[in-house]
């Protein structure tokens, strides 16, 4: 993909994408994520109902009457996206690939959070880190956190959830807003599942393809495994086959949902042919109550 083809793909994104953050997402990001802390404001006359506990002694000594200090809430937020670029990401039957989706969903949280002044991060991993941009603010930050997404060529084909979350907490010592967009074709990532979900307010977006967990029978077929490159001749018209195949998607995605529940994380589970924009403010909204 040459610069034209690149950046041509980038102003796609990111006109599709800008308007969703600015009609819809906006006012549900802003919502639903507090900030660091308070902040103190200034100090005004003590009025009846006022919490005691914020009275500014030094103040009302002064002045001989009660004043109040009076705090706002710290709102600028950083958020970190950690993106899964493994080899299973490049599979799709429907009108898109797992990753162009993802790409979507990225830069659509990116621009709601430079809505709303916050920084946004990028880390892209397969079963290490491709890729790591430190937090930053603006919107030319976003579009190369975007062109990134579209044509960074990872070394590795596999996946490592836990190697990804592992990362997030050494390099993140700060709260951060975490949204983690994976097929989640992996397991054993509980331990650091939790020590990130501890420190970060941590939600997972699982993007996938109906035939993640299911094939059709076609007899004999050669099939790719995206993330080792193998090729197998596969009977498809096996019943103990495609069972097999279906279990081992349900049991990944099963651990991806209980995981995420038991950490305290939020999670959202999209197919690639599902609208994501209800599936994501549905979220939000549910998130800010």
């Amino acid at each position: 993909m040459d610069t034209k083809e690149i950046l041509k793909k980038v102003r796609k994104i990111e006109i599709k994408t800008k308007r969703l953050s600015n009609d819809i997402f906006g006012g549900e990001y802003h919502s639903s994520f507090k900030g660091r802390g308070m902040t103190f404001s200034e100090v005004r006359q003590y009025q009846f109902g006022d919490d005691v506990r914020a009275i500014d002694w030094n103040v009302t000594a002064r002045y001989n009457e009660p004043y109040i200090k009076v705090f706002e809430e710290e709102r600028e937020l950083t958020m970190m996206l950690l993106v899964d670029i493994s080899g299973s990401e490049l599979f799709g039957t429907a009108t898109q690939f797992k990753k162009d989706t993802v790409t979507e969903i990225a830069a659509t949280l990116a621009f709601s959070a430079t809505q709303n002044n916050d920084k946004v991060g990028l880390i892209l991993f397969s079963d290490d880190i491709e890729l790591f941009i430190p937090p930053k603010k603006g919107k030319s930050h976003v579009l190369r956190i975007i062109r990134e997404l579209i044509e960074f060529k990872p070394k590795s084909k596999k996946t490592n959830i836990a190697a990804a979350l592992k990362f997030l907490s050494s390099v993140m010592k700060k709260r951060a807003i975490v949204f983690m967009l994976s097929d989640f074709m992996d397991d054993d990532y509980e331990k650091t599942l939790k020590i990130a979900a501890k420190k970060h307010d941590l939600t997972g977006i699982r993007v996938y393809d109906k035939h993640d967990a299911e094939i059709p029978n076609l007899g004999m077929v050669p099939m790719l495994d995206a993330e080792t490159g193998n090729v197998q001749l596969i009977n498809t018209a096996s019943r103990s086959v495609r069972t097999s195949y279906k279990e081992n998607a349900i049991r990944l995605s099963d651990y991806y949902t209980n995981m995420f529940k038991r950490s305290g994380a939020g999670s959202v589970n999209t197919r690639v042919d599902e609208n994501y924009v209800k599936k994501l403010l549905g979220y939000f909204k549910h998130k800010g109550r």
